[in-house]
């Protein structure tokens, strides 16, 4: 594949949606030929599991289904969105991608990270992203941040407990795979964020 892969990671209220729209315009400005897209979702039915995972009614859910959904979602994303846009030379940008389900269905559920991994291999074949930006924020700032917002969904609702290992599983991520993960400190001011981002892309795109 010839295009690049790079996806956006980070917990509830690190300011996801509006870096994301930043890091567009950078890559933009820069002449890269970009979809952007996110996950769950990215495509009609990677949209209608969207709205399954997050309804707040449907609590019944177990966390296996959980997870089998995810890559069921993930599965169509990569045949009907990533691989295409990859080979045909274009840039990929994604909010969230399978670093989130060994954060929150890994650390946070509590599923074992071999059966992710087996699932993983299985759907992606190798596929990982050639850049992971976290934006990494302490807990109770980003749900703070994330209270200002509209009505929580299924995850949002979550105990705070949920959410710091959703943290240390990101971390944790970010430690394993030091070649491809840059963290942010998304506690700090936008704009600071946006500076942090600037000279982290810079620096990366320069060494491609």
């Amino acid at each position: 594949m010839n295009g690049c892969f790079i996806t956006v990671e980070g917990g509830e209220g690190a300011g996801k949606s509006s870096n994301l729209e930043f890091v567009r315009r950078y890559l933009e400005q820069q002449g890269k030929q970009l979809v952007v897209t996110r996950e769950p979702g990215g495509t009609p039915l990677g949209e209608s599991i969207r709205s399954l995972l997050l309804d707040h009614r449907n609590s019944e859910i177990t966390d296996d289904t959980e997870l089998l959904l995810m890559f069921a979602a993930r599965a169509q994303h990569l045949a009907e969105v990533i691989c295409p846009a990859l080979e045909q030379g274009q840039w990929v940008l994604c909010d969230r991608f399978t670093d989130a389900t060994y954060a929150y269905q890994g650390g946070a559920r509590g599923i074992p990270r071999q059966r992710i991994a087996d699932l993983e291999q299985w759907v992606q074949q190798g596929l990982e992203p050639d850049l992971t930006l976290l934006l990494d924020i302490p807990v109770q700032q980003g749900l703070t941040r994330a209270g200002e917002r509209s009505d929580p969904d299924r995850f949002e609702r979550e105990q705070i407990a949920f959410f710091e290992r959703v943290r240390a599983a990101y971390l944790e991520q970010a430690r394993r795979y030091p070649h491809r993960y840059r963290v942010i400190d998304a506690s700090r001011s936008l704009e600071e964020v946006r500076r942090l981002l600037d000279e982290v892309l810079a620096e990366w795109l320069a060494q491609r």
